[in-house]
């Protein structure tokens, strides 16, 4: 542990709060009181964050968290880290806590039926079983479980439309399909388990913890994931273990990137990839090279740099 001082807390519950805008406050003020950075969103439906700090900084604000109303049961999916992987704090009022465009589903009693790590190569090696990916198409791109079906969706909020259109070739032969589905930490398979059996499906099944908890449990050499799990934080993407992994991250359009993509001529640190280089004018290129500039000099200086990523809103 001292040789990872930073403590990584990834979490999301499902509850309701009444009044959302009521615990902002508090959670900030406990968040800022600890020095505890990340980003936590709260709505109607629940909460849903990362955040990382000390130790004792992140056994506080997760105390401050269960004692919010049906979050006594809030489970945390932890990693550690050399350095601070965000920013500053944000505490974030929002419609969903992961956006899915689908008012009157009710993920807190519609949910499918939860499968421990330990549990899912069984379920997802059955020949009946389909496995969907519910995760973002370059999320996909740089790792999955071997044989899963990609919505190639570019947000959650496709997903309904996604499988609205492809359900009569799920119910092949005619019969309700077994359906298992999985994503980084749960929070968008656990919604898109309810989506599913309010369409009328009943056998849908979601991997407890999402694929963070399969990394964390599952030993590699009995492992049936294939690649890296893109995070939504500066670690870019984890490997068993929850070990960092090997993919940076492009400063402009936020893609995750591979040693092959880093070398291409069209990658410039900071300013484009291969993946937007050719949708990006010159005088974009300009401004993300001088923030990336600026951005040099104030981490040479050792200061933040307002400009720099502080990562992206949970999206588990």
């Amino acid at each position: 542990m001292a040789d990872h001082p930073i403590r990584i807390a990834a979490l999301y519950h499902f509850t309701r709060f009444a009044d959302p805008a009521s615990i902002r406050p508090r959670l900030l003020a406990a968040c800022e009181e600890n020095g505890v950075r990340g980003t936590l969103l709260l709505a109607g439906e629940g909460i849903n964050g990362t955040i990382a700090g000390s130790d004792q900084g992140i056994e506080a604000v997760l105390h401050t968290i269960r004692a919010l109303p049906g979050c006594d049961t809030l489970e945390v999916k932890e990693s550690r880290a050399d350095t601070m992987p965000f920013h500053r704090m944000k505490v974030r009022l929002k419609r969903e806590i992961v956006t899915m465009g689908q008012p009157d589903l009710d993920p807190v009693g519609g949910v499918g039926t939860y499968v421990a790590p330990e549990d899912w190569n069984a379920l997802i090696s059955d020949p009946e079983t389909i496995v969907i990916d519910t995760r973002n198409d370059y999320e996909v791109k740089i790792g999955t479980f071997a044989g899963a079906i990609d919505p190639d969706t570019a947000t959650f909020r496709e997903f309904p439309e996604w499988f609205r259109s492809h359900r009569k070739q799920l119910e092949a032969a005619g019969k309700a399909p077994k359906i298992a589905m999985f994503c980084t930490g749960g929070i968008r398979c656990e919604k898109a388990t309810a989506f599913v059996r309010a369409e009328g499906l009943d056998e849908v099944y979601h991997l407890k913890g999402g694929i963070l908890s399969y990394l964390e449990h599952v030993p590699e050499s009995e492992s049936l994931w294939e690649g890296e799990c893109f995070v939504f934080d500066e670690r870019v993407s984890v490997k068993h273990g929850l070990e960092i992994g090997e993919h940076s991250l492009c400063r402009a359009c936020r893609m995750p990137l591979d040693a092959d993509a880093m070398k291409a001529e069209t990658y410039v640190e900071g300013v484009s990839c291969p993946h937007c280089h050719e949708t990006r004018t010159d005088e974009q290129r300009a401004r993300y090279a001088e923030r990336h500039r600026q951005a040099k000099l104030a981490e040479e200086r050792g200061e933040e740099h307002i400009g720099a990523r502080s990562g992206a809103d949970a999206d588990g």
